[in-house]
């Protein structure tokens, strides 16, 4: 059966991620021989979903694709962006820029997007990004919430112990891991590592009380579905997160203006929809950008 939801790695290193792709490895091709782009995606289902978008859209612009889905994470597929293996891949600004400048102060979608911009590298640049964000957050149960008296990230104090936090293993060494949360907040923790980015492992994980807090994207359904509580961030210690399409030099200008239509279309509640369909109906990605674009005109 088909998992709607991120694959689980275990121990899988950084460099075996790069070869789990469904298709052929990334370095099969050199950019200089192929045609059409390689578009990609994280070891993530709403990533891959809105990578299909990208793909099929361009497809019915007459731009050939080739898909190199699963991934892995960003020190994976940033280094075969630059060296013209992917072509392009959905990304999230704050987390993006993070990866270029960890120690950046901006906060806010607008100014995140300008350092972006700034700081991504001359053989990469970025088109429109979309309203959806989907963002890492430090999300509790609704019985911790309530029994604390927690709202906001600085709560998890009220805690009185140093808090383990379900997460990808990487999480630990995130600006907005262990290190800025004891920076901003003066909040203990450690990092429980569980592979699934955010995924029914990592709830489990939360709802059968292993953990105090667990990093689950934002538009994730399962917060809904098991009435969870993110913590706001008044501190912004995680920046905004909005869906940026991460490209390289091969992606002209008819193939952005493709992809900026999606961008244009995809809003909070979009993106919380097609995750929804992959979580509860188990529907692959194909089929659920597939329905989409055609709502909306976009195919």
């Amino acid at each position: 059966m088909r998992l709607p939801r991120r694959a689980v790695l275990g121990a899988i290193g950084l460099a075996t991620l790069a070869a789990c792709s469904r298709n052929d490895p990334i370095g099969a091709s050199s950019s200089a021989s192929r045609t059409g782009l390689v578009v990609g995606s994280q070891q993530y289902y709403s990533n891959e979903i809105i990578a299909e978008c990208y793909a099929q859209v361009l497809e019915a612009s007459g731009i050939a694709v080739t898909r190199q889905f699963e991934i892995g994470q960003r020190e994976v597929y940033i280094d075969e962006m630059t060296s013209g293996k992917i072509d392009l891949i959905p990304e999230y600004s704050g987390n993006l820029l993070q990866y270029f400048n960890k120690d950046t102060q901006v906060t806010d979608r607008d100014a995140v997007r300008e350092a972006v911009v700034k700081a991504l590298p001359a053989s990469l640049h970025v088109l429109d990004q979309a309203d959806a964000g989907d963002q890492d957050s430090y999300t509790v149960t609704r019985a911790s919430a309530q029994e604390h008296s927690m709202s906001s990230i600085g709560d998890l104090a009220a805690l009185g112990t140093t808090i383990t936090v379900a997460a990808n293993s990487e999480f630990a060494t995130r600006p907005y891991g262990p290190t800025g949360l004891k920076r901003l907040y003066g909040v203990d923790a450690t990092v429980l590592g569980v592979e699934d980015s955010g995924g029914p492992l990592t709830v489990k994980a939360l709802l059968d009380g292993k953990v105090q807090a667990a990093d689950i994207y934002t538009a994730d359904p399962s917060i809904a579905s098991n009435d969870l509580v993110v913590l706001s961030d008044p501190k912004h210690l995680i920046l905004a997160q909005n869906v940026t399409p991460l490209a390289s030099a091969r992606v002209d200008a008819a193939a952005a203006a493709a992809i900026n239509k999606v961008s244009a279309q995809l809003g909070q509640s979009e993106l919380q929809s097609l995750n929804s369909q992959s979580v509860t109906k188990q529907l692959k990605a194909a089929d659920i950008a597939r329905e989409w674009l055609r709502a909306k005109s976009l195919v």
